[in-house]
């Protein structure tokens, strides 16, 4: 009797781990899909860093959007569903006085391209800025942005600038 018990729970105990499935949790420090990242610099000084204070970037169509403040680079989300990503960029954005508010509309253009992790993480976006035209900068005399270089086009990971601004 005690050989039967004991076959039966061997038996049991092979049929559950037999049936167990392997746990699909992706790893936190996987990389993700990536921001691009933009730098600020000084428009008399190309080579000076400068900080930019009482920024807010928000998306179009959005009433909302990310606040930046005492910064000189910052991480630029973009659609993973489509190839244009229009945000205002606005300067001094929480003055009480809305007329000293000074916003710059940029258009960026990008390929996307979808790329397998794992089964856990799924895929992730991949992004490919449009050469010439990869950001577009709406005229107006009073933009503070004064002028837009593309470092690398490729946005591929966050561990370099991709974007200069410089103002």
């Amino acid at each position: 009797m005690k050989k039967l018990v004991l076959f039966s729970v061997f038996f049991a105990l092979a049929f559950i781990l037999w049936n167990c499935e392997k746990d699909d949790i992706c790893d936190p420090v996987t990389p993700t899909t990536p921001k691009m990242i933009v730098e600020f610099y000084d428009n008399n000084n190309a080579t000076v860093k400068k900080t930019v204070n009482d920024l807010a970037i928000v998306g179009e169509g959005l009433t909302e959007g990310i606040l930046f403040d005492g910064v000189s680079k910052i991480e630029v989300p973009l659609k993973i569903t489509d190839d244009v990503t229009k945000y205002s960029f606005i300067l001094d954005a929480e003055n009480p006085i809305v007329s000293l508010r000074n916003e710059d509309k940029l258009e960026i253009n990008y390929t996307r391209d979808n790329v397998f992790i794992s089964r856990a993480c799924g895929y992730k976006t991949l992004f490919t800025l449009a050469n010439p035209n990869g950001i577009n900068l709406t005229a107006d005399p009073n933009n503070w942005i004064k002028e837009i270089t593309i470092q690398h086009y490729n946005i591929a990971n966050e561990d370099e600038v991709h974007v200069k601004i410089f103002f």
